[in-house]
Formats: C-alpha cells, structure tokens, sequence
C-alpha cells in the first residue's frame, strides 16, 4: 500500500489520557491509511508509566505538564511508553487491519535531544529531528506509530543512554521536519479556554502567545500549546480536539473536529 509521498502528511499526537477510550481512534487510523492519507503519530502514556513508578515504589511529579525524570524512571519511562504502550497500540491497529511500525525517538536517531532544564532532570529540549526511517515508512505505506524517549545529541555530555522528552515536543517539531499540513492533539478535554473559562473554537498564533503569558493556557496543555506555535512554523493549521467523542480523529482530518483550531 504504497503512499504519494507529495501529499504532506498528517500528524497526530495521542494523549495518554484518551487511550483508554482508543477503540474508535485506533479504527479511524485505520480508515485514513486505507484511504492513502499518510499518518504519522505520537503517543504519551502517563497515566501508565505512573502506575508502573508507583509499583517500583519510585515517586513522581510535574512542572508545567512535563514529568521531572531520574535514572530510575528514565528507565520506566523507555520500558512502558516505547515497551508496552506502543507494542500495545501497534498490536491493536494491525488487528483492525491496519499496517502500523512502532518505534521511539531513539530508532534511527529520530529525534536527538539535550538536557536543557536541569530541575526537569533527564529531559530534553529537541535539538535535531532526522525524519529519514519516518519518510521512509511512509512511502511504504505504513504507520509510524512513535513514543518518547529521543536519542542523545551529539552535543549531551550526560552518561544516560537516552533522554526523556514530552511527546507534545516531539510533535510539533516533527511536523516541521515532516512539512506536515495538519497537527492535531486528541486530548481529554474539550479544547482551550480562555481566562474566563471560556471555551475557545478560533485562536490565533499571537492569541495562544497571550493565553500562555497570563496563564489561562496551564498544566499539561502548557506544551501542547507550545508545540503548536512550533508545527505553525509550516503547518496551516493545528486541532487540539477532545478525543473521547468517536471518532474524533476522522472528524478532525474531514475539518470536523470538535475543539480548537489555531492558524
């Protein structure tokens, strides 16, 4: 099932909070590959690597959205999201007939990283992403389905063989190096609110810097917004929709999605 490789493709970050609700997201994926609409998706999974760090008895916390990570639960991080979580959604997509690869950022150099926030610890801002094995997955015609971690710069003097980074990050750099059209975040939420708690449908890129800067825009949504001024770089638009509604996926790529839209 080979791709036209001059159609920019689609890039989808699963939150890991919708993947219990995943049953229409995984058959809409693939809908859209049958279709010949390339994909590429990103997948999270906190809620499971938590629950992993809590039975290893290792403790667990956040600043603005991203999980401050040690040597210990580097190590659960890589096991859980590139491990179970990705084997797990690959499985389920091939099943639905579906041709998905997992892989993380550290397979073919995908995404390299540098510490940047030393009280984030061993997590990475990204500094080079290598599309080449995600290019050529698709003009297979398959799914890349990618997890964190990323792979070590060559300018990261740290002894860890790799480095945690937030999915939300890889995305939006991803779809610059992709020249992806569309981004779009399946989240639990419906969308963004404004300062009132207002849900908002329409946003601007110089709204959502705004948003950011009077912390309307907080918590796990605070790199999601991130990555979308980044994907605007080359993206026309990016959907953060709420995925629990089915198929909210295929709504979003048909220009139907429920959420917020940002150009």
């Amino acid at each position: 099932m080979r791709q036209d490789t001059s159609v920019s493709p689609i890039v989808v970050k699963i939150g890991g909070s919708t993947l219990g609700n995943h049953d229409t997201t995984l058959e809409d994926i693939v809908t859209l590959q049958k279709r010949k609409i390339p994909l590429v998706v990103v997948h999270g999974g906190a809620k499971r690597v938590t629950e992993w760090l809590d039975r290893q008895g290792i403790s667990t916390s956040f600043v603005d959205g991203v999980r401050v990570t040690d040597e210990r639960s580097l190590e659960v991080v890589a096991a859980v999201l590139g491990g179970l979580v990705n084997t797990e959604l690959v499985a389920a997509i091939n099943s639905l007939g579906g041709e998905a690869v997992g892989m993380t950022g550290v397979d073919g150099n995908l995404i390299e990283s540098k510490i940047e926030e030393p009280k984030l610890g061993i997590v990475g801002g990204i500094v080079r992403v290598n599309p080449g094995s995600v290019l050529a997955l698709l003009q297979a015609g398959l799914v890349p389905l990618i997890a964190p971690p990323a792979a070590k710069s060559s300018e990261e003097i740290a002894s860890v063989p790799y480095i945690n980074v937030n999915g939300d990050d890889i995305v939006g750099e991803l779809a610059v190096a992709l020249n992806a059209e569309t981004l779009i975040f399946l989240t639990d939420v419906d969308g963004i609110h404004d300062g009132e708690g207002k849900f908002v449908k329409e946003l601007s890129r110089n709204e959502i810097v705004s948003l950011m800067s009077s912390g309307a825009i907080s918590g796990g949504m605070i790199p999601k917004a991130r990555s979308a001024l980044t994907a605007l770089k080359t993206a026309r638009k990016v959907q953060i929709v709420d995925g629990r509604r089915p198929h909210a996926l295929l709504n979003a790529a048909e220009g139907n999605g429920f959420g917020t839209n940002i150009q």
